[in-house]
């Protein structure tokens, strides 16, 4: 028999055999409240649970569609001028420009230090974790084309944004993160969710530590494990230019330069600030079903914004420059929303709090589950 207990706040029943087992608001020492809302609700004070623990041996599978296809309609028809901030932003090109320039600068400035010297180490985790982060990005926010009107222009100045990662990414990067906003939290189709074997592996503060630690491995090997792309000409450009420029890199400065950008790269996606974006965006908090989260502090700034990220969600074609705007335009919509309030926080809290883990995903069985196997490359190629 379903034990049943009062909703603190809304009077209103609750089975918790609904909620991974738990029998109890109570059930257990809760942690803080992690997350935040400007504008407190009835459903949701931003100071207590909105619910109890979450299985830890399972996702949150849940039967509703994505939320970000209504709210997008719902702020279009409160508010029809959204239409006005969409559109690609001509500062991102030089903010990439200057970004690979400083980066290429310090590698070069670095190829007489040794790779495991403070000063190496120190200047790959500082600033060049900061500055490949950004370049990430950036790349991000071509592969919506927002920095030309031109598709291939967008993807000519991704693959140049990609040279100081030291690895080629932007192509694969593409494909799988126009699928992660078409096919949100869909197993098998969004390769930006954590695998069972993540899940069975990683459950535990040694595991999480290892995750956030190494989490950009996670992310450059996990599509391939769940789903193979079809290879584009793009993919062949990114990989061709990319070599090239690391051949010519070496061939004139020695293997340092390489390396700083490799430990920039690696950094950038490690127990780093910066980094803390990856956990935040969509892993769940707080007894919470919301599947995606913002974060609206200072780091946005190094970021292109990416920490308004329900806003990014809602309205992809939405430069970073106009985001802030486009939360400002529609408050009632956004306010409401529980949002981080550090990304530096989220790393820390993500591995020590029991209540969030690998588990804490919000995973939806696909549309059609013949997606699974099929190429999106002619839709990628559009956009």
């Amino acid at each position: 028999m379903a034990v049943q207990s009062a909703c603190k706040g809304t009077g209103s029943e609750i089975d918790f055999s609904y909620f991974g087992g738990a029998e109890s608001f109570t059930e257990g020492k809760r942690s803080l409240r992690r997350t935040t809302v400007v504008s407190p609700s009835e459903q949701d004070d931003g100071v207590s649970y909105p619910g109890p623990p979450q299985d830890p041996t399972e996702f949150l599978w849940i039967m509703t569609e994505e939320p970000h296809r209504s709210r997008r309609m719902a702020i279009m028809k409160a508010h029809p001028e959204v239409t006005k901030l969409m559109g690609y932003e001509p500062l991102t090109k030089y903010v990439v420009l200057a970004v690979v320039s400083l980066q290429l600068y310090l590698a070069i400035f670095l190829r007489h230090t040794h790779p495991l010297s403070f000063r190496f180490l120190f200047l790959a985790y500082a600033v060049g974790g900061t500055t490949n982060q950004n370049l990430f990005l950036a790349i991000h926010e071509i592969t919506h084309n927002l920095a030309f009107k031109g598709i291939n222009a967008n993807k000519a100045l991704a693959v140049f944004a990609n040279l100081p990662i030291g690895v080629p990414y932007f192509a694969a990067f593409k494909k799988y993160h126009i699928e992660h906003h078409k096919h949100l939290g869909e197993d098998g189709i969004d390769t930006d969710l954590p695998t069972n074997f993540e899940l069975l592996c990683l459950n535990n503060v040694l595991g999480k530590t290892f995750f956030a630690t190494f989490q950009i491995f996670f992310y450059a090997l996990r599509p391939g494990f769940v789903r193979m792309q079809t290879p584009t000409r793009w993919h062949l450009y990114n990989v061709i230019v990319q070599l090239l420029f690391d051949y010519v890199l070496v061939r004139t400065f020695g293997i340092r330069p390489l390396l700083y950008l490799l430990f920039s790269s690696f950094f950038a996606g490690s127990l780093h600030p910066c980094a803390g974006h990856f956990i935040a965006e969509h892993y769940v908090w707080d007894g919470l079903n919301q599947e995606t989260y913002s974060y609206y502090g200072p780091l946005n700034i190094l970021a292109y914004n990416v920490g308004y990220h329900n806003e990014h969600h809602d309205f992809p074609s939405v430069p970073w420059t106009r985001l802030p705007a486009l939360r400002a335009l529609a408050p009632e919509f956004y306010d409401i929303l529980p949002s981080h309030p550090s990304w530096t926080m989220v790393i820390v809290n993500f591995i020590r709090d029991k209540e969030v883990g690998i588990f804490a995903r919000a995973k939806r069985i696909a549309k059609n589950s013949k997606q699974k196997h099929k190429s999106s490359s002619s839709n990628s190629d559009r956009e």
